[in-house]
């Protein structure tokens, strides 16, 4: 069964980017431009993996991140946070938030796929209801 992943970013070429990267793996993608989108979205999808942008207008990535793990429906997806931001201390903020792991932008297509694939192998999927 494939792997559910949601891509959030407002930057419509870095959704395409990530789904370039994620294109040959056995996944179901879904995107959101936005952290509001991509809350409803994710109450539909229930993702596995949530690929979220840190700096978006309206809802940032750390405000999605704080809001889907206080939300039981996906308390146990994985957040892999994309970062033009190397600053220590946003870094605690989104990891006390949940976010399990960081990569800077610009990245290369072939660690997004790896990065996600050892996430996803370590991550029972969760039973879809």
């Amino acid at each position: 069964m494939p792997r559910r992943i949601l891509i959030v970013d407002d930057q419509a070429e870095i959704r395409r980017l990530v789904r370039y990267a994620l294109q040959e793996g056995d996944f179901t993608i879904y995107e959101a431009a936005n952290g509001e989108l991509a809350m409803r979205i994710a109450a539909v999808a229930r993702p596995e993996l949530v690929v979220l942008d840190q700096m978006m207008p309206g809802m940032d990535g750390l405000q999605v991140c704080q809001q889907m793990k206080a939300d039981p429906r996906f308390a146990d997806a994985l957040i892999l946070m994309l970062t033009g931001n190397a600053e220590a201390t946003d870094r605690q903020a989104a990891l006390a938030a949940g976010v399990n792991y960081f990569l800077t932008k610009p990245f290369a297509a072939a660690k997004l796929r790896a990065i996600v694939e050892v996430m996803l192998q370590s991550h029972s999927p969760p039973e879809v209801q």
